[in-house]
């Protein structure tokens, strides 16, 4: 019986698809909230922060495109943070806000691998797009796997960094501090992932044979 064949996409188109995802839904909502804490003060962050989130959101259903997963979730968290932020006066209650919800992704995470449907398989098809015979593959089954458990540790890694930096230090110092030290950690991470991505794309290239090669069978 032979495997379905399909082309494998660059590693290049895949990270022009995703990056700009990445900077617009994880990135520039961080960079916002920052900017206008130190311009308009923590009630205009708070505000700007939303509208960012939520002006993302508009944009695609006016222009009716697919508005990603990520995208909702961090839309009904930012609600609530903010919420929560504003009632309380307290940057630092805003702020260790996403680190406990962060807490609760990990645990997602490792639930997800224990019942063989891996969260990280989900969060890139939001981004990339995989044929539905590399999804069902056991080498991609194994390495989302893999992936999604690496993840569930890097984001406990953070988040307890992160935790640590808040209640010992000042925003000011928690802000750059725990930036530099969550974009290292992150950083590593995505340069694992995208090696091993590409490694199990390459092997299942080899793996899967050519349309002459399927003909001459």
């Amino acid at each position: 019986m032979s495997h379905p064949t399909f082309t494998l996409p660059r590693i290049t188109a895949l990270l022009r698809q995703a990056v700009p995802k990445l900077l617009e839904g994880v990135v520039a909502p961080l960079a916002v909230f920052y900017t206008a804490l130190a311009v308009l003060g923590f009630d205009g962050a708070l505000i700007a922060a939303v509208a960012w989130v939520y002006a993302g959101v508009l944009w695609r259903v006016v222009r009716r495109r697919p508005v990603p997963a990520t995208m909702l979730l961090a839309a009904i968290a930012i609600t609530a943070r903010a919420a929560v932020g504003w009632w309380t006066g307290s940057p630092v209650v805003y702020l260790v806000q996403p680190e406990l919800g962060t807490i609760c992704i990990s645990m997602a995470f490792l639930a997800s691998v224990r019942l063989n449907r891996p969260l990280v398989q989900k969060l890139t098809l939001d981004y990339i797009h995989l044929p539905s015979a590399v999804l069902r593959h056991e080498r991609m089954r194994r390495f989302f796997a893999r992936i999604t458990l690496l993840w569930a540790f890097v984001l406990l890694t953070n988040s307890a960094v992160s935790i640590w930096l808040l209640l010992h230090q000042s925003v000011g110092t928690y802000l750059l501090v725990r930036t530099g030290v969550v974009a290292a950690i992150s950083g590593v991470a995505i340069a694992v992932s995208v090696y091993a991505f590409r490694r199990v794309l390459g092997r299942l290239h080899a793996d899967m044979p050519h349309p002459r090669a399927i003909t001459a069978g």
